[in-house]
């Protein structure tokens, strides 16, 4: 969920500053989308927890509110993502997270093996773990969705039992959890990360670090499936 001006214009004016001495990295739809979209996820997480850990279930109480929040905030987390389909970056993005470049590939070894180095770790605007974990998460809230809907309407599908649902659910829920755990740690060890998920913009000597292949793209105007054509 993340985009440039190199996205959606050309690259003469992708390459005009915008920002003393950064780059841009995020739309303000996408940093929008993002946010709102973990807001609702959070929601779902702590309403879950107060209903199905019993200390914490007893402490806040209102069960029947934490059940109405839980379920409206699952119904309405895909709402984020569909308005962002209306902006062109956000597209933009979506299809840069939905192609494996061949320096993907070779970002994934270098992870198996331990090594850290950036140019042992080669990555576009999103790197492979990215990559994975957007497709990942989109897939498991498909899931959720799905499941949580079948708990609520019990008659929706016959065939399919409330119990295999409620499992399903449960043990995805936990997936879930320590997933975006993990995100948010990788997240705080990164402060400039967190800089241009909030204003937008990044330095250039990180984007040159961690993402020179995006700015190699930015330079030359590709998008990441160009990108892959000529690395392959």
């Amino acid at each position: 969920m993340r985009s440039t001006a190199g996205s959606t214009e050309r690259t003469g004016t992708a390459a005009r500053p915008e920002h003393p001495g950064g780059i841009r990295r995020f739309s303000t739809t996408e940093r929008m989308v993002h946010r709102a979209t973990g807001y609702l996820m959070l929601l779902c997480l702590v309403t879950a927890a107060c209903l199905y850990l019993g200390p914490l279930a007893q402490l806040v109480g209102r069960r029947h509110l934490m059940v109405t929040v839980h379920e409206w905030s699952g119904i309405t987390l895909p709402v984020p993502f569909l308005l962002g389909l209306l902006s062109p970056a956000f597209r933009a993005d979506l299809r840069r997270l939905n192609r494996f470049a061949v320096y993907d590939r070779q970002w994934l070894r270098a992870v198996r093996r331990r090594r850290t180095s950036p140019e042992a770790r080669p990555a576009g605007k999103f790197n492979a773990g990215q990559k994975l974990y957007a497709g990942w998460i989109a897939g498991a809230v498909l899931v959720m969705m799905f499941t949580g809907l079948l708990m609520w309407f019990m008659g929706l599908l016959p065939f399919i039992s409330r119990t295999s649902a409620i499992f399903v659910h449960d043990v995805l829920a936990w997936a879930i959890t320590f997933v975006l755990l993990g995100h948010m740690r990788r997240a705080f060890e990164d402060p400039e990360a967190r800089l241009g998920m909030r204003t937008g913009y990044v330095s250039r000597s990180w984007a040159e670090r961690h993402h020179s292949r995006w700015l190699h793209e930015e330079r030359t105007g590709q998008t990441s499936g160009h990108a892959d054509e000529h690395t392959r």
